[in-house]
């Protein structure tokens, strides 16, 4: 500086407008000297990183370049050159190294909040991220250093140091408490919530109270994010999932079974002994020829036993319609491709009502996937509704319009 002033004033420059100039032509120099430097590290050494990065058989150095910490980490380069060039201006000295810092600071923060985003992205590659998800603990991270950077910045500011600062911390914690309270309750819940393992990103909950039925798609500190089936996203507190109660379905998918539980019903007026004709036509009946051969040398074995005296339909035992048609959507079932054979498998009866005798089908598909388990439920319903009326009996249903018309036109 001395001797450009110098160099000035031999050119017969006043000394006074000599000294402006000299601190004229030192702030260009380190403005393009810094300019250079941001423009080197940019375009050179920046390129340079990112073409080894792209060219390694390493992957997680992708993350870190896609989420821009080595770009960040560029733009503190001119502030260096600056901060050790603050000496020449003693008059400024104190407020430039102070503006530096601040600046130092505030770029330190987003390396690191873009380091942790990667360290994120890093970690969901891994199958374990399913089950234990970190963008909680991540953000409580985040957290912690945007505390620790604010105080800093406060304190370079104020130009006092960041223990007196931190020695009122103790007197807001109170405060601070109140501030951060989702984000701590949201940190006990993840911690309870990954230690018991209730649940995973990729699970399928319902939880009627907030509206949500869908995959989980995301954990974080204070929400859990759910896609529901159409596609809308409902957003839950995570300290809900510990106070709250809500289904998780990762059970059914583990088991790779899906349940059937539905029934038809049956108009009692239908339910009828079997006649001789009946018995035969049945035995024509693929799935039902060799039960009512067993059935019938059962039957006759037990009446004969017991002296049963068949003239009269009540004494003894009996082939039912009912008990037939019930024998046979199960082994339909069992016969079925879809229908999981080493779980619960069963046809029962339900209590009657004034809708006619439930008849309940209890089974699990061996395809847990929601479409595939509404298509195989369907079409056995398709199927059981077509054919029990082969079986003499009549499927409930409240009169229609189509009835009454049907009844007028044969009265008529």
């Amino acid at each position: 500086m001395e001797f450009i002033q110098k160099m000035l004033v031999d050119f017969g420059i006043h000394q006074k407008m000599a000294l402006y100039l000299a601190n004229a032509i030192m702030i260009a120099f380190i403005a393009v000297l810094s300019i250079t430097a941001h423009y080197i590290a940019k375009k050179i050494v920046l390129k340079a990183i990112a073409y080894y990065i792209h060219n390694n058989r390493f992957q997680w150095d992708n993350h870190m370049l896609e989420r821009k910490v080595f770009h960040k980490l560029v733009h503190v380069v001119p502030a260096v050159i600056i901060y050790y060039s603050a000496y020449l201006f003693p008059a400024y000295q104190t407020l430039i190294v102070k503006g530096v810092l601040i600046y130092i600071i505030i770029m330190a923060l987003l390396v690191v909040s873009a380091f942790l985003n990667a360290i994120h992205d890093i970690y969901t590659t891994f199958e374990i991220s399913k089950v234990r998800p970190i963008r909680g603990y991540l953000q409580v991270m985040k957290i912690f250093v945007f505390s620790i950077g604010g105080i800093l910045l406060f304190s370079t500011f104020i130009g006092e140091s960041p223990l007196i600062l931190l020695s009122g911390i103790g007197a807001l914690s109170a405060v601070i408490m109140l501030i951060f309270k989702d984000s701590i309750l949201g940190l006990v819940a993840g911690i309870q919530l990954t230690a018991n393992d209730m649940v995973r990103v990729g699970d399928w909950i319902e939880m009627p109270k907030y509206g949500a039925d869908g995959d989980i798609i995301d954990i974080s500190l204070n929400t859990v994010k759910v896609q529901n089936w159409d596609k809308t996203i409902t957003t839950i507190p995570t300290y809900a999932l510990i106070s709250d109660s809500f289904k998780n379905w990762r059970g059914m998918k583990n088991a790779g079974g899906r349940r059937i539980k539905r029934s038809l019903f049956i108009d009692t007026g239908s339910i009828a002994f079997c006649t001789p004709d009946m018995i035969e036509k049945f035995k024509k009946i693929h799935y039902l020829t060799d039960y009512i051969i067993r059935k019938e040398k059962e039957i006759e074995q037990y009446n004969q036993e017991f002296g049963m005296d068949r003239s009269v339909k009540v004494n003894g035992r009996a082939l039912t319609n009912i008990g037939i048609f019930r024998a046979y959507i199960y082994n339909y079932l069992q016969h079925h491709p879809k229908i999981h054979k080493s779980m619960t498998c069963m046809v029962r009866q339900l209590a009657p009502s004034e809708t006619g005798v439930p008849l309940e089908i209890y089974a699990f598909t061996n395809d847990v996937d929601w479409a595939v388990y509404e298509g195989v439920q369907s079409d056995i319903f398709d199927h059981v509704f077509a054919v029990a009326s082969d079986f003499e009996l009549h499927v409930f249903q409240n009169p229609t319009g189509y009835d009454l018309k049907s009844m007028f036109k044969r009265e008529s």
